[in-house]
């Protein structure tokens, strides 16, 4: 058996890739350029190899991942959105693109260093994305679009792991990143300026508009609707009186909709780009628990499919910052059913 292990530069994909070794697999390391600067990560995924005695490759992936990543980041922000780009390549990058080459290297398998675990279920005859062991690490929720392909071709060794016991395997290996920083950032947006990264990328400036309340009153001048997200308070540059927040943003009107923290909760919201994972369609009302954020704690609500490529979800309680361009996605116990991004309310 051969597999491909998906090599960051980082401790988690080192760790799978001795795992595999461990596993009996044939093991080639391909670290996937996305950015010019990363040299380091390059570097350290390159030792990491040498250490193991494996093959170790280079994807050349900078423009690809300007077309299936960046570009539609930037234009989810110029719409309003908040988008996390993680999902983005994870669909099309590293289970797409890494995918393609692994098959093209004769490999059975893709492994990369993300908790969350793979099983398959007899009864339904399909493959089934589960939360990692330990919820602390849970990636599950960047995973979300993983079709039945891609989850039969792909390992996650790390599912049944703390991080603490991933760090104490790579410290007994040698590792050189044994003790290195996981990445909390997006890796085209180190320093969190998306408003600079987008005006570099697109070459466009956003242009200013007003600030309105929550019935259309005019409250002041904004900088351009990129500069903003649902349930920001910071930076706003507009002195109310009282703490105000971003409610809704309308790149039509380009406008920015200030209210009170209470004007952030809702119910209700819809999601399409829908990819289910556990079952073909929500035939009838479903009672599940959803996340609409990476950070979000997940809650119970009934799930409803409208059509093809539309699902409703009514929470027990009404949520914060429901933001459209973000994903919903849904669980029931430690199964991902699937999942979608978030629409702006019509």
């Amino acid at each position: 058996m051969k597999a491909l292990a998906a090599m960051s530069g980082g401790v988690d994909s080192s760790v799978c890739a001795r795992l595999l070794l461990d596993m009996g697999y044939e093991v080639v390391g391909a670290y996937g350029r996305l950015l010019a600067a990363h040299t380091t990560d390059l570097e350290d995924s390159r030792r990491i190899c040498r250490t193991l005695g494996i093959e170790h490759r280079t994807a050349e992936l900078i423009p690809q991942f300007e077309q299936l990543v960046i570009a539609p980041f930037i234009e989810a922000y110029e719409k309003g959105q908040t988008p996390n780009p993680c999902i983005e390549c994870n669909k099309k990058i590293k289970f797409g693109l890494l995918l393609e080459l692994a098959q093209e290297l004769g490999c059975d398998k893709l492994a990369t260093g993300h908790y969350a675990r793979i099983c398959y279920d007899e009864c339904s005859g399909r493959w089934l994305l589960k939360k990692a062991l330990h919820p602390e690490k849970d990636q599950s929720y960047v995973l979300y679009t993983l079709s039945q392909y891609q989850l039969e071709h792909t390992l996650f060794p790390l599912g049944e792991l703390t991080k603490e016991q991933v760090r104490a395997i790579a410290e007994k290996e040698g590792f050189v990143n044994a003790r290195k920083h996981d990445s909390q950032d997006i890796c085209f947006v180190p320093d969190g300026d998306y408003a600079k990264v987008i005006k570099e990328y697109s070459g466009k400036v956003s242009p200013a508009g007003c600030f309105v309340d929550i019935n259309g009153n005019k409250l002041g001048i904004h900088k351009g609707i990129i500069n903003y997200t649902v349930g920001q308070r910071k930076g706003l540059g507009i002195s109310l009186g009282e703490r105000a927040y971003v409610c809704g943003i309308d790149p039509k009107a380009n406008t920015v909709t200030l209210g009170r923290n209470s004007d952030l909760f809702s119910s209700k919201l819809r999601i399409s780009s829908i990819n289910l994972i556990s079952l073909d369609k929500i035939g009838s009302p479903l009672r599940a628990k959803v996340k609409i954020r990476y950070s979000h704690r997940e809650q119970p609500a009934e799930i409803i499919q409208l059509d093809d490529d539309l699902i409703e979800i009514n929470f027990d309680e009404p949520q914060r910052a429901v933001t459209p361009g973000q994903s919903a996605v849904i669980y029931d116990g430690d199964t991902v059913v699937g999942g979608g991004y978030i629409l702006p309310d019509t």
